[in-house]
């Protein structure tokens, strides 16, 4: 069935902004959202330039900003609020967290009314080595609804039931556990800012929680990386960065149709 959005959704959509996702998704109308993917600031001081990530300073964009411990709570409260009123009663959001936070994130989820559905590990291929504690190698991605019953969800959109894998066991039933085993990517050579989720990621959640021409949402740009991967899979887009450097480069990778942009700098 052919897709047909309303005047509203429309208005709103392939569009991002260089401005505070509050008060950019406070001028939306309520309800034209079906699916948000974001990836918030994990307030744990993080130092975006260490090259410990195999990363070359001078590629990493300036201007990523922290939100100290303190504040994470209302901090989360007021954007995920907005996020509610924005979402359709049959959408869906995949928010990812690190570990330090988690309960104020998972508080103020409780606070505004948003439904767990599943709490997802992303396993990536590396940690930061440590001596008196065990080695952090993954994320929780929070798969929250504003209403279980009427959420979409696709289970059959990568695998059927007849699938198997190389050892005659269910490829969707494999490609459905909550533990998401998927690397990071590096972008070698390339301009990038200090995070971004791998293709894959986000590719797999457009699949299970997303059709063509739904309107995907992502609060906290970056590099843009959810719009670009969300255009690449015909989905409509809506998006906010608050710091300059970060929207023009995912402005510039959605206007020319471009997942990676070399660095010419050194060339």
């Amino acid at each position: 069935m052919p897709y047909h959005s309303t005047n509203q959704e429309a208005d709103h959509a392939d569009r991002i902004f260089n401005e505070d996702c509050v008060l950019g998704m406070q001028r939306l109308p309520p309800n034209i959202v079906d699916l948000v993917i974001t990836d918030p600031p994990f307030g744990i001081d993080f130092r975006a330039k260490r090259p410990n990530y195999n990363r070359v300073p001078h590629r990493v964009l300036d201007g990523y900003s922290e939100v100290a411990p303190k504040d994470y709570f209302e901090f989360t409260k007021s954007w995920l609020t907005e996020v509610h009123r924005v979402l359709k009663p049959s959408g869906s959001a995949f928010i990812f967290s690190g570990w330090n936070n988690l309960k104020d994130m998972l508080n103020a989820l409780s606070d505004i009314g948003l439904e767990t559905i599943n709490h997802i590990i992303w396993k990536y291929q590396f940690g930061v080595a440590t001596k008196r504690k065990f080695v952090t190698s993954h994320y929780h991605c929070l798969f929250v609804a504003k209403d279980d019953k009427q959420r979409s969800f696709h289970p059959d959109s990568r695998f059927t039931q007849e699938d198997r894998t190389e050892n005659g066991k269910s490829a969707r039933y494999r490609d459905m556990e909550d533990v998401w085993v998927i690397k990071r990517e590096y972008w070698t050579g390339d301009i990038k800012t200090p995070t971004k989720l791998p293709r894959q990621l986000v590719e797999k959640i457009l699949d299970y929680a997303s059709r063509e021409g739904d309107l995907v949402l992502d609060p906290f740009l970056g590099s843009g990386q959810v719009p670009v991967v969300a255009q690449e899979n015909h989905r409509r887009f809506l998006g906010y960065e608050i710091v300059p450097e970060y929207f023009e480069f995912a402005s510039k990778r959605l206007e020319t149709r471009s997942y990676r942009i070399p660095d010419l700098s050194k060339t």
